[in-house]
């Protein structure tokens, strides 16, 4: 059952902004694609997916756009201070909002229940936990 009471907080480097979400995210997915390695400076991004109606970002933030692998807009939010970008808003979620979960510090947060992307996965990464795994989009073949 999912918990609408709890409220998450993650933040930037700075604390300049935040996001408070409200609730459990409807999904929690990990993205192995080049675009996300560049954008963390990671290996992978990770995300929370959460409607927008029980998100509350409070600070200033600069956006970029760009057209991800998918070919959908893909726009990032980044703190005016820090750059970390925190949340961004994806074409083929309207009405979502994905925000980065290590913003949140919490290790107890919910682990992703999708691995996409894992066609660029660096060869010594396993994302076990996940539930369904596509070499491409989560629209292609899931190799689960």
């Amino acid at each position: 059952m999912e918990n609408h009471a709890v409220k998450r907080v993650a933040q930037c480097s700075c604390g300049n902004l935040k996001v408070t979400a409200t609730g459990d995210p409807d999904a929690v997915v990990a993205c192995h694609c080049v675009a996300c390695q560049r954008r963390t400076g990671s290996v992978l991004g990770v995300s929370g997916y959460w409607p927008q109606s029980r998100i509350h970002i409070s600070g200033q933030s600069k956006n970029w756009m760009r057209i991800s692998d998918s070919g959908n807009e893909f726009t990032t939010h980044f703190c005016t201070n820090c750059g970390t970008s925190l949340y961004w808003i994806v074409g083929n979620k309207p009405g979502a909002i994905g925000v980065g979960v290590g913003g949140f510090g919490d290790p107890s947060f919910p682990s992703p229940v999708r691995s996409v992307w894992e066609q660029t996965m660096h060869q010594w990464v396993s994302i076990g936990v996940a539930r369904d795994h596509f070499l491409r989009g989560r629209t292609s073949i899931n190799v689960s």
